[in-house]
C-alpha cells in the first residue's frame, strides 16, 4: 500500500485526467454503505471511471455492482468535484497520478447480495458521524454535501 494516496496537488505531477462516479447509498436508519479500498485500505463510498462510450448513470451502476454486489437506482445529483484543492488527485500504487473530475449521486438500493471483490475487501453500513479511519479526503466533502439536502448541485 501507498504511503499517501491523496496527496496535495501541488507535490505531484498528474499523469492524466478521468471522469468518475460516486455513490451515496443509504439504508432505512440513515447509514451509508462503505466499502474499504483493496489498494490502499482506505474506507470510502463506492464509485470509480467512467468507461468510454458510457454514460454517469450507467458507470455508477456498474461500479456499485462490481463494488458491492447491490444493485441500485440512481438519483439526485449532488454534486460535481474537479477542485484539486479538494483532494480530486490521487496516486496509486503503480505510480500513477490521476485528477478525478467526480458526479456524485445519491442512489437507492434496488437488490443484490453484499460481495466483496477484487477492490473491495470489506463492506459496511457506517451513520455518516461515525466514518471508519483511514477515510478518503474528498468523500467526506460528498457526504457533507449529501446531508444538507439541497435542492441545486454542488460544483466544487
Amino acid at each position: 500500500m501507498i504511503e499517501n494516496p491523496y496527496p496535495e496537488p501541488q507535490t505531484v505531477a498528474i499523469d492524466r485526467l478521468r471522469v468518475a462516479v460516486t455513490a451515496i447509498i443509504t439504508d432505512r436508519e440513515g447509514r451509508i454503505l462503505l466499502q474499504q479500498r483493496s489498494d490502499n485500505g482506505y474506507w470510502g463510498l463506492p464509485g470509480g471511471g467512467v468507461e468510454p462510450g458510457e454514460s454517469v448513470t450507467a458507470a455508477i451502476q456498474r461500479e456499485v455492482w462490481e463494488e458491492t454486489g447491490y444493485t441500485v437506482e440512481v438519483g439526485r445529483l449532488i454534486g460535481v468535484y474537479s477542485d484539486p484543492a479538494i483532494r480530486q488527485v490521487v496516486r496509486y500504487p503503480d505510480g500513477n497520478v490521476i485528477h478525478y473530475v467526480t458526479c456524485a449521486f445519491v442512489c437507492r438500493l434496488t437488490g443484490g447480495e453484499p460481495t466483496l471483490s477484487d477492490e473491495t475487501v470489506a463492506l459496511a453500513w457506517h451513520p455518516p458521524e461515525e466514518l471508519p479511519e483511514p477515510f478518503v479526503p474528498s468523500h467526506r466533502i460528498r457526504l457533507h454535501d449529501a446531508r444538507a439536502h439541497r435542492e441545486a448541485a454542488f460544483v466544487r
